[in-house]
C-alpha cells in the first residue's frame, strides 16, 4: 500500500498567514481534511504555529465563508493537537473569537456552537466560556429560537456548562431557569443557598416569575424555608418574596401549605428568627392577593391579632394582606370574621397614625369592613372619629387617603340621622363639592375613580327623600351639577349613585312645584323657567327639577351604553317623570331625548328588575297615539318575543302594551 505524501505544513502556514480571505478559506478546508484523515498531528504542526495562525485570522476575517472554514479546521485540529496548541484553542482570546460568531448567520452560528461543544470537554473551557461577555445570553437565545441544527447543540452546551454554578446564575439572568431549579432540588446545601439568594436579588419580569413557578422553583424553596438552617431559611424567604408577587405563584405558594409556617414564624419570640419576620409578612401580603387565601379561614383573625405586636414595617404588610383578603369578591364571610374579632375597634386608633402608608392601609381595611355591615361600624364611630375622617378629606393629604376616608363615609347607612347631623356640623358638603370639582377633570386613574365613587355615595345621604330641608341644603351648595357631571364622567358605580341621588331629589319635585302664574305676581314669570313636565315654574334650586337640571339626556345615554350596572338607578330617576299626574309630558321629554329606543333595549337585554321598570314606562309611553305611530312597528316584534320567551312576571304589562298597539284584545289571558 503506497505511503501518503508528506504534508507541507510550512506551505499551509504561509498561506494561512498571508493569503487573502478566499485563500484562507481554501487553506482552512485543506487543514480540516488533513486533520480528519489523521495526516496532521502534533508532529506535523510546525512547532504549534498552525493553530495560532488560524486563530489570528479568525479574529480579523471579514468573510463569513472564511470564518466558517477556519472554525471547521480548528474543530478538526482540536482532536489531534496537544500541549500548547490545545491550550491556545482553550484561551479566552480564541473562545471570544468563536463566541462572536454566535450572533452571525446560521451556518456560522452552527459551526461556532460545534467548536465550543468539541472544546467543552476541557475543564478550563467550561469555566472560561461563562466569563465571555454575552456568550451565555446568546446560547440561551439560540436554544429558544428552535432553529434546526443550532437549538439542540445550544441546549447540549448549556447542559455541559451548567456544571459550573456561576454559569447557571448567568443562564438564569438570561431567562433559562432549568439548571438553577435542578440545583435547588439536587444541589449541595451551599449551592441551594447560592441559587435562592440569586433569585432574591434578580430583577424578574412577570413572565420570568411565572416561568420559575411553572418549572418547579416554589416547592424546593418552601422545603428550604421549612427545614433548612437559618441561612437557608433567609435565602429561601428572599427568593419566595421576589416570586410571590406573581398571582400564579401566590396560588402555588398557598397550595404548598406555606401559610401556616409563615404565621407560626410571625408568632415566634425566638430572637434568632426575628430577622425572618419581615420577609415572611411580605410574602403573606403578596399571597393574600389570590382568592385561594379565603380557603384558610383562620388566617385573617391570626393576622389581626398580630397587628399590635409587630413593628411598623410588619404592621404595614399585615394590613395590606388583610386588605387583599377583605377586598376579594367572595370575602363577605372573611370580613365578618374580622369584625367578630374586633377588627373595626382595633383599627380606629390608626385614624391618627403618623405613618402615612400604615394609615392609608388601615383606612382601606376599614372601608372594606364597612361594605356589608355599615350599621355595626357606625355604632362604633364616635363624633371624634367622624371629625377625623372629615379632617382627612379636607386636608392636603394624598388622594388615596381621601378616597379611603370618603369611601368609609359613603358606606355608613344614610338612614342614620345622627351621623348626618355630625357630618353637617363638620361642614362636609362644601368640602366634598370642592374636592369633586378638583378631581372631576383630572386624568383618569384608579384613585380618582374610587374618590368620585365615594363622593357620589355620600351625596345619597344628603338627598334622602324624607328630609326636604337637607335636600334643599345639598342643592343650595351645588350638588346637582356635580351629580349631572358624574352621569357622563364617572364609573358605572358613580353613575348609579348619582342617578340614585337625582331620583331622590326628583321625587320631591311634585310637592315643591308652584303654579305657572302665581296670583300675587304682576309680571308674568319667564317662559324659560316654566317646566312642561311639572306644569309649573321650575328651577333646580326651588323644585330640584330633573328636566331643568339637564339630566334627562345623560341618563338616557347611560341606558344606551354597554355597561348595565347603573340601569336600575337610571330607570328609577327617569320613572319620576312618569308618575300619574305628569306621565304624558314626562314621556314626551324622554322621547325627545331618544329614550324610547333606550327603554326598548333594556326591555330586551336588561336584568329582570330593569326589564320590569322599562316595560312599566313603555306601557305609559305607548298610551300616546303619536308614540304608537312612530315606534309601534319597531317595538312589536321585540314585545311579542318577550311575551313568548321572557320571564312570566313581565307578561301582564307586555300584554297591556300589545293591547295599546292593537295586537292583543284587552280580554286576553295575558292580563
Amino acid at each position: 500500500m503506497p505511503r501518503a505524501a508528506a504534508v507541507d505544513v510550512e506551505d499551509l502556514l504561509v498561506r494561512a498567514k498571508n493569503g487573502d480571505e478566499a485563500e484562507l478559506a481554501d487553506v482552512a478546508r485543506e487543514v480540516a481534511a488533513l486533520a480528519e484523515d489523521g495526516r496532521l498531528g502534533p508532529d506535523d504542526e510546525e512547532d504549534g504555529l498552525l493553530v495560532p495562525a488560524l486563530l489570528a485570522r479568525l479574529a480579523t476575517a471579514g468573510s463569513a465563508d472564511a470564518r466558517v472554514s477556519v472554525m471547521a479546521a480548528l474543530r478538526r485540529l482540536a482532536g489531534c493537537v496537544t500541549g500548547e496548541s490545545k491550550e491556545r484553542l482553550a484561551s479566552i482570546e480564541a473562545l471570544s473569537s468563536v463566541v462572536r460568531s454566535l450572533s452571525r448567520d446560521v451556518d456560522e452560528r452552527r459551526e461556532a456552537i460545534a467548536v465550543l461543544l468539541d472544546l467543552s470537554d476541557i475543564p478550563q473551557v467550561r469555566q472560561r466560556i461563562g466569563r465571555i461577555k454575552g456568550c451565555i445570553v446568546m446560547l440561551v437565545t439560540l436554544r429558544n429560537a428552535h432553529e434546526s441544527g443550532t437549538d439542540e447543540d445550544a441546549d447540549k452546551l448549556l447542559h455541559i456548562l451548567s456544571s459550573n454554578p456561576q454559569n447557571v446564575l448567568l443562564m438564569a439572568e438570561a431567562g433559562y431557569f432549568r439548571p438553577l431549579i435542578q440545583y435547588l432540588n439536587q444541589g449541595s446545601d451551599m449551592n441551594k443557598v447560592l441559587m435562592a439568594t440569586a433569585i432574591s436579588k434578580m430583577f424578574l419580569s412577570e413572565h420570568m416569575k411565572s416561568s420559575l413557578g411553572e418549572d418547579g422553583a416554589i416547592e424546593p424553596l418552601v422545603e428550604m424555608f421549612k427545614y433548612g438552617n437559618l441561612e437557608a431559611k433567609h435565602s429561601a424567604l428572599g427568593a419566595l418574596r421576589n416570586l410571590s408577587s406573581s398571582l400564579q405563584n401566590a396560588e402555588l405558594l398557598i397550595n404548598s401549605g406555606i401559610t401556616g409556617p409563615l404565621l407560626q414564624l410571625l408568632f415566634s419570640v425566638t430572637s434568632v428568627l426575628m430577622t425572618l419576620r419581615e420577609p415572611a409578612s411580605a410574602i403573606l401580603a403578596a399571597i393574600a392577593q389570590s382568592e385561594r387565601i379565603l380557603l384558610h379561614k383562620d388566617v385573617a383573625p391570626q393576622m389581626l391579632s398580630l397587628l399590635n405586636l409587630s413593628s411598623p414595617v410588619i404592621q404595614l404588610h399585615l394590613l395590606r394582606a388583610l386588605n387583599s383578603i377583605s377586598g376579594h369578591t367572595n370575602a363577605k364571610r372573611a370580613r365578618s370574621k374580622i369584625r367578630q374579632n374586633g377588627g373595626a375597634q382595633l383599627l380606629l386608633p390608626f385614624l391618627t397614625e403618623k405613618n402615612v402608608d400604615i394609615k392609608i392601609a388601615a383606612l382601606n381595611l376599614m372601608f372594606h369592613l364597612s361594605k356589608d355591615s355599615s350599621q355595626e361600624l357606625a355604632e362604633q364611630f364616635r363624633e371624634t372619629h367622624l371629625d377625623i375622617l372629615v379632617k382627612i378629606i379636607s386636608s392636603p393629604s394624598s388622594r388615596d387617603e381621601k378616597a379611603a376616608a370618603v369611601g368609609i363615609l359613603s358606606n355608613l347607612p344614610a338612614t342614620d340621622m345622627k351621623v348626618t347631623e355630625i357630618l353637617m356640623r363638620a361642614n362636609l358638603l362644601p368640602i366634598l363639592i370642592a374636592l369633586f370639582e378638583a378631581n372631576i377633570a383630572a386624568p383618569a386613574a384608579p384613585q380618582r375613580m374610587r374618590l368620585l365613587e365615594g363622593i357620589a355615595g355620600v351625596f345619597i345621604r344628603f338627598t334622602v327623600t324624607w328630609d326636604k330641608k337637607l335636600q334643599s341644603s345639598a342643592v343650595g351648595h351645588g350638588v346637582v351639577p356635580c351629580l349631572v357631571k358624574l352621569l357622563s364622567e364617572g364609573s358605572v358605580d358613580a353613575k348609579s349613585k348619582a342617578a340614585t341621588s337625582l331620583a331622590q331629589l326628583s321625587q320631591s319635585t311634585p310637592a315643591l312645584r308652584k303654579s305657572k302664574t302665581p296670583r300675587w305676581l304682576c309680571v308674568p314669570p319667564s317662559a324659560e323657567s316654566y317646566c312642561i313636565v311639572h306644569s309649573c315654574q321650575c328651577t333646580v334650586k326651588s323644585t330640584f327639577c330633573l328636566v331643568k337640571a339637564s339630566a334627562v339626556s345623560p341618563l338616557v345615554q347611560i341606558l344606551e351604553g354597554e355597561e348595565r350596572g347603573a340601569d336600575g338607578a337610571v330607570l328609577e330617576a327617569l320613572a319620576t317623570l312618569m308618575q300619574d299626574e305628569i306621565w304624558e309630558n314626562g314621556s314626551r321629554v324622554i322621547e325627545k331625548a331618544s329614550g324610547i329606543h333606550a327603554l326598548l333595549r333594556i326591555a330586551e337585554a336588561g336584568e329582570l328588575s330593569s326589564q320590569d321598570k322599562a316595560i312599566w314606562m313603555l306601557e305609559r309611553i305607548f298610551r300616546l297615539e303619536a308614540h304608537r305611530e312612530q315606534y309601534g312597528e319597531i317595538a312589536q316584534a321585540l314585545l311579542i318575543d318577550l311575551a313568548q320567551n321572557g320571564d312570566p312576571a313581565l307578561k301582564p304589562m307586555i300584554g297591556k302594551i300589545l293591547a295599546h298597539l292593537e295586537l292583543l284584545q284587552t280580554q286576553s289571558s295575558y292580563f
